[in-house]
């Protein structure tokens, strides 16, 4: 990246203070180039991902009290999550150092936790009456959860980690009540499934009082505002298909109608100051029929409207379901022969004649919306709508020119604030600007590129990014742009790919061997860039070996055979993570390391020495010949050095490096006695 555009692009390298989960803030700076840490410094890809965990720890913690009648289920979750925090306190403290297989522990937990997170908010926002009927399969997602996170604490290191004896005790009581959660199953609400069967087999006919008394109460569901609140959870559900044809959707609407109708009668005076603050209503609402209702929101319809299968339903709701790719008729589940909407003017007359005699003002149909763009109906307000919409037209349909200016303005917007990336993403600017980044034009391709790399920020941006087909297509850019280009196509494939399945998709799009291409021949940016986004891809271990056999490691020998290069700590953070594959210790013994890692030890920074002494064991542990060439070198003196003063996991490296030698000692002595004999 020059440095007249790096203000724009919003990468650093990889797991240097930044979280290895999500993607650092752009630059802030208009005149200068952003910072970029050495991955030496990779060692604290441990507290970037603690970072990650304790941010999703905080989200779980400042979920709101769940109510309903998955509540305590959700608070004893919650709880257990809230005692993670002081293990992710201390490794952000240090206590990760030196511990390689860390990094994949960390992943599991964080992945553990962000599915955990998922969940409760489901539940949080999701319908009561369907929790209340589906609670065995709600349950069992629970049980996923706690057998994900009982896994991931079970491979966790933390009674090697070096931390307080409390917090150890905690993590394993934690740790242990996740186990006893697995499989364990709360009794049902016996009375609750009894009053909800009572309201199904009356459902055309009155149900007792009592019954969706407690029913209201056990669920919460009762204000009306509670009420309200459940009729468009519900709604949702049905919308995202998320209720099947035999989910009892009949049962579940006629449920909430009656609660509906209940919390009125019980609440005359709270319905009459609401209705009388609208306007709307000159007395207490009567129960509305219903057949005048919406089968989908159980709203009063405005627009009705009649599908091929003879249902009514409200023109917005039945449209939102044709929308959303569905073919059926949401009431019956019959297969719709045609998607064409016909006015139902009986219904809509009867509908005023009812609201008149009751002294109901009648509704106002919505207009309908001229174009279906997202972002006309998004909640994110404070976004410039018409700049984004005049820009996507642009963007969509303009001269090259007017592309190339358009995408120019959404890397200014992206780069600018998160809400930006939020309401770009809304607009549908994603799937053009991938779009364009085959376009002939290299600046265009600039443009777009980084416009992505700053959305790419924005971590449910990953995923539409990636669903849009961008990754080979940034892969080619990075094979064939401009060096800007190729720098933020590289760092933009670091952004995308600290989620784990992307690591793999990008491997396998061939982005490694261009990656080194740009690593050796790139500007000097760029080669941090490419360092960075290769660290991270060779996490995950195909990685590993595709950069082996794209002929890495002898690239790497050179960086560390060239002092003056700037690459000495790139290149031993990489090898270190390389050795670490049985292909990639091969690779690198053949490359006859140990005279350049033995003079690292001698002469270079506490973390360069700490990576150095990581590959020396590699090679050396199971090859007495690479012992023997590192003794030979002098390591001994340097080894003793580093096993008393440096990190944590250097000193345990340099006291197994000492062991072999040691042991060389003791078999030169046996070969000498055998000898003289």
């Amino acid at each position: 990246m020059s440095s007249t555009t790096a203000e724009e692009d919003a990468m650093s390298s990889p797991l240097l203070g930044t979280s290895a989960t999500s993607s650092p803030p752009p630059y802030a700076s208009a005149t200068s180039s952003p910072p970029r840490l050495s991955v030496p410094d990779a060692i604290s890809i441990y507290a970037s991902l603690a970072d990650e965990a304790a941010r999703v720890v905080a989200e779980i913690s400042g979920l709101p009290e769940s109510r309903g009648p998955l509540r305590r289920l959700c608070g004893d979750f919650i709880r257990r999550v809230r005692l993670l925090s002081p293990l992710l306190d201390e490794i952000r403290d240090g206590a990760g150092d030196g511990f390689p297989d860390l990094v994949e522990c960390l992943d599991s937990v964080h992945d553990a936790l962000v599915c955990a997170r998922d969940v409760l908010r489901s539940v949080n926002d999701g319908s009561k009456i369907h929790q209340a009927y589906r609670r065995e399969a709600i349950l069992s997602e629970f049980n996923r959860v706690n057998e994900q996170m009982e896994r991931a604490l079970s491979a966790f290191p933390y009674n090697e980690l070096p931390m307080s004896e409390e917090v150890r005790e905690q993590v394993e009581l934690v740790h242990l009540q996740f186990r006893r959660a697995i499989g364990k199953i709360d009794s049902p609400d016996v009375l609750l499934i009894h009053d909800l069967a009572v309201v199904w087999a009356q459902h055309d006919k009155q149900t007792d009082p009592t019954i969706l008394k407690r029913i209201s109460e056990k669920l919460q569901l009762k204000s009306l505002d509670d009420i309200k609140k459940e009729s468009v959870a519900l709604h949702e559900l049905v919308i995202s298909s998320c209720v099947d044809p035999d989910d009892r959707l009949e049962e579940m609407s006629s449920l909430l109608r009656k609660l509906k109708d209940f919390v009125v009668t019980e609440n005359p005076v709270a319905e009459a100051s609401t209705t009388s603050k609208s306007g709307s209503v000159k007395h207490r609402s009567p129960v509305i029929p219903d057949e005048f209702r919406c089968p989908i929101s159980l709203e009063l319809m405005q627009d009705p409207v009649i599908v091929s299968t003879g249902q009514t339903y409200e023109r917005s709701c039945i449209q939102k379901w044709l929308d959303a790719g569905h073919k059926t008729c949401p009431k019956t589940q019959q297969n719709l022969t045609h998607t064409a909407l016909t006015p139902n003017f009986i219904l809509k007359s009867l509908i005023s004649q009812w609201c008149e005699s009751n002294g109901i003002e009648p509704p106002k149909p919505k207009p309908p919306s001229r174009d279906k763009k997202p972002g006309k109906h998004t909640s994110s307000s404070d976004c410039d709508w018409t700049g984004i919409n005049s820009i996507m037209t642009r963007l969509e349909n303009g001269t090259q020119e007017e592309q190339r200016s358009a995408a120019g303005e959404l890397r200014l917007l992206a780069k600018r604030n998160a809400n930006n990336r939020v309401c770009i993403a809304e607009a549908g600017a994603i799937p053009l600007l991938v779009k364009l980044l085959s376009s002939p034009d290299l600046r265009t391709q600039e443009h777009t590129v980084t416009a992505l790399l700053n959305l790419s920020i924005y971590e449910n941006n990953k995923a539409i990014i990636v669903e849009s087909g961008a990754i080979p297509k940034i892969v080619q850019v990075l094979k064939t742009g401009s060096m800007e280009a190729r720098e933020n196509a590289a760092a933009t494939l670091f952004s995308l790919s600290v989620v784990d399945q992307n690591k793999v998709a990008i491997g396998e799009a061939g982005a490694i061997p261009p990656l080194i291409d740009l690593l050796c021949q790139g500007s000097p940016r760029g080669k941090k860039d490419a360092a960075t986004a290769i660290f991270n891809l060779c996490i995950f271990q195909g990685n590993k070996i595709r950069a082996v056999k794209a002929g890495m490691v002898g690239h790497l020998m050179e960086f560390l055979g060239d002092p003056n290069g700037g690459m000495i700590d790139e290149a031993l953070a990489i090898l270190a993570i390389l050795a670490s594959n049985q292909d990639g210790k091969i690779a690198v013994s053949q490359a006859e390391p140990v005279p350049y890692l033995v003079e690292v030890m001698k002469s270079g920074s506490p973390r360069n020495k700490e990576n150095a002494a990581a590959i020396l064991w590699s090679v050396c542990a199971g090859d007495m010949g690479q012992a023997q060439a590192m003794k030979d070198m002098g390591a001994t003196e340097v080894l003793k050095e580093l096993a008393e003063n440096g990190s944590d996991r250097a000193k345990r490296k340099a006291g197994s490096l000492l062991e072999l030698i040691q042991q060389l000692d003791v078999q030169n002595g046996e070969d000498e006695g055998s000898t003289v004999s």
